[in-house]
């Protein structure tokens, strides 16, 4: 596995955010756990709110900025599997 891993998240032909694929295992579970933490809270937050008023704009703004956590979190989610998997 190379050193470090592109995001899905980045955006054209050059990767700028990376998952270090060598990080101790504690340290990538933190990392996705505090992006699922954070997707997790602001889809409370907005079950919360009377979202009738709400601007189509917002609205989709959050689900990106929700999608992208989340992706986030899987992609280094899937480098932790992959290092548990080669420890076997």
């Amino acid at each position: 596995m190379n050193a470090h891993m592109p995001m899905t998240s980045n955006e054209g032909d050059i990767p700028v955010l990376m998952v270090a694929t060598q990080a101790p295992l504690e340290v990538l579970h933190g990392s996705a756990a505090s992006r699922f933490l954070t997707v997790t809270q602001m889809m409370e937050s907005l079950a919360s709110l009377d979202i009738t008023q709400a601007k189509g704009a917002d609205v989709q703004q959050l689900a990106q900025a929700a999608a992208m956590l989340l992706r986030d979190g899987c992609d280094v989610m899937d480098v932790l599997g992959r290092q548990i998997r080669a420890r076997v």
